[in-house]
Parts: structure tokens; C-alpha cells; sequence
């Protein structure tokens, strides 16, 4: 049975935001390679789908810019840097986000049980249909991650897998994308 509050998602309604996946801090999450090869296929796959992409770095003087294999994929665009841990406090996060004119947010980055709960929680306070990509996001404690995976759901959050939520998104095998995706996950 759906719960009420869950949709399913819509490659023109959707966009990715991709949070602090920067400097040391990456480099300590709990899976970090896992993490980090399903962040870069969601970002792959938002450019093959044309969703819009917004990165956000938390306070990047202190902890460092993205890290390479993340932020060569993201191409002439610039960060949204914050000192918030939820994206929603920073003005041109909410300025990036209003021009897209997009309502379903694919959350994904670090630290799941701060930056990402933050910014999920405060994101469907204001009516964004708000789905965590599970695999996607990481925290340097596995039960950390755990609790704001849990705690979301909770919330009404959609949880999902990077794999589950391109396929979505397609809805067929006959989109005309298909095959692109495909090659991502495989």
C-alpha cells in the first residue's frame, strides 16, 4: 500500500541537489566509494534526464571545496556555499531552487542525520515532495545514517535507491533514455 504523500516521480517536475561533499569530511563517510559512485551516477543521470542540479558546500574555507570525482560532473555551475546545515537557510539555495520551478527534490551528499535531514525536513515543511537517495548519502557513523534514514521516512520523507529512482523516473524500457540509464546502473 502508498502512503499517502508519496508520488511517484516525474523526470520534468524533478531536481538533484547534491550537499557538502567536500575536502576531509568525505573522506570519512561510512562507505565512501559506494557513496560516492552513486552520487556521481545521479548526476550523470540528472544531465542525461536534463534535471537541474544544485551543489551546496557547507562553510568550504573550513572544510574544503567538493572533491574532484564530484565536482568535475558538475560542469560551469557554481556552489551554493552555506553556513546553514539545511540548505533552506541560505537565500540563493532558495533563489537556485524557485528558478528551476521544479516541486520533487532527489536529495544526496553528506551527513545524512544533519545537512540532509535538515534540508529534507525543512523542504517538505514548505511543500517540496522530498526524496533521499538512501544510497546516496552517508554520515562517518553507519548508525547515524540509520537514525536519519529512519527518521525521515518517518517524517514522510521517500526513501529510495539511486537505481530504484532512475528507473522511476523512466517509468519504461521504451523511454528513449532507457539505454543511457541503464549503462549507469549495469
Amino acid at each position: 500500500m502508498i502512503r499517502q504523500g508519496i508520488e511517484m516521480l516525474e523526470i520534468k517536475d524533478c531536481v538533484l541537489v547534491v550537499v557538502d561533499v567536500q575536502g576531509r569530511l568525505a573522506e570519512l563517510m561510512d562507505g565512501r566509494e559506494k557513496l560516492f559512485e552513486n552520487i556521481r551516477i545521479m548526476i550523470k543521470a540528472a544531465g542525461i534526464l536534463d534535471i537541474p542540479v544544485i551543489w551546496c558546500q557547507q562553510c568550504p574555507e573550513a572544510l574544503g571545496e567538493t572533491v574532484p570525482q564530484i565536482k568535475e560532473l558538475l560542469g560551469g555551475s557554481e556552489p551554493v556555499n552555506k553556513a546553514s546545515f539545511s540548505c533552506c537557510g541560505e537565500d540563493s539555495f532558495n533563489a537556485a531552487l524557485g528558478r528551476t520551478g521544479r516541486r520533487s527534490v532527489l536529495l544526496c551528499g553528506i551527513e545524512a542525520h544533519i545537512c540532509i535531514y535538515q534540508t529534507a525536513a525543512d523542504l517538505s515543511r514548505r511543500g517540496s515532495h522530498v526524496t533521499v537517495i538512501a544510497d546516496a548519502v552517508s554520515s562517518r557513523r553507519p548508525e547515524n545514517r540509520q537514525l536519519a534514514v529512519e527518521r525521515m521516512a518517518a517524517m514522510g520523507v521517500n526513501i529510495g535507491s539511486a537505481e530504484m529512482m532512475l528507473f522511476e523516473l523512466l517509468k519504461t524500457a521504451k523511454h528513449p533514455k532507457f539505454r543511457d540509464i541503464a549503462k549507469l546502473v549495469k
